[in-house]
């Protein structure tokens, strides 16, 4: 039983923490009221099977840029989900 307390507690503590480091999303205007600073990019490959999976992808793949926040410019359904975003600090 201690044993089954520990791994939800560590799963929960580690959802936390993802998303307190993960990349946000944003819309074109709170770039515009934020000021952000463009750093690059980032696509998704056809290999996601839902929206939110896609933005999961552009978010970690901003993290890895070094960006805070990213803005979905383009995204496509072809049986899979690809996804352009341009990544923001």
């Amino acid at each position: 039983m201690k044993v089954m307390k520990w791994v939800v507690a560590s799963m929960v503590m580690g959802a936390v923490s993802f998303s307190a480091f993960a990349a946000k999303e944003v819309t074109k205007e709170e770039v515009q009221k934020m000021n952000l600073e463009k750093i690059g990019t980032v696509n998704t490959t056809a290999e996601t099977t839902s929206p939110m999976d896609a933005k999961r992808e552009l978010s970690k793949m901003a993290d890895e840029k070094g960006g805070k926040y990213f803005l979905v410019i383009a995204g496509r359904e072809h049986g899979k989900f690809s996804a352009t975003a341009d990544v923001y600090k």
